[in-house]
């Protein structure tokens, strides 16, 4: 069982990095706006983490277990910053604000393309993250979602 102080550390990292994602996200989303009325920023911005994180996750897990400094960049990086860069909420709101001005394919259309982009998005960041495996690493490869929990 792990101990008060190194869970209250765990919890550092992720607020630490969340706070650097959510920064990172709003200013690109404002950068970037909206094309055509969709919230192009937001759509971007959910593909690029949905990448990052499969890439960083599948990196992680071909070097070994989810301990020491795998575990802390995971916390960091992967919960913490693209946790707070990436947002679900704001793609419901979005998708809700569509819908509520009668913009239903729009909205349909761009709730159902960010998911299978995303989905996409994660397995290219994984076979990425497999392609750029360095000879030597960790064999033992737990899988990415072994990593995740």
């Amino acid at each position: 069982m792990r101990t008060t102080t190194a869970m209250l550390a765990d919890l550092g990292l992720v607020a630490l990095g969340g706070t650097l994602g959510t920064l990172g996200r709003y200013g690109l989303s404002e950068a970037l706006g909206e094309v055509a009325g969709l919230p192009f920023g937001v759509l971007i911005i959910n593909l690029s983490g949905a990448f990052l994180l499969g890439a960083l996750l599948e990196a992680l897990a071909l070097r070994g277990t989810d301990t020491g400094a795998r575990r802390i960049t995971r916390l960091l990086l992967g919960t913490g910053v693209l946790g707070g860069y990436t947002t679900y909420s704001l793609l419901a709101t979005d998708i809700a604000l569509m819908l509520g001005q009668g913009e239903v394919l729009a909205g349909t259309a761009y709730g159902v393309l960010t998911l299978v982009l995303g989905g996409i998005a994660s397995w290219l960041g994984i076979l990425a993250a497999k392609k750029l495996r360095r000879p030597g690493l960790s064999s033992a490869k737990p899988t990415t979602t072994e990593a995740v929990s």
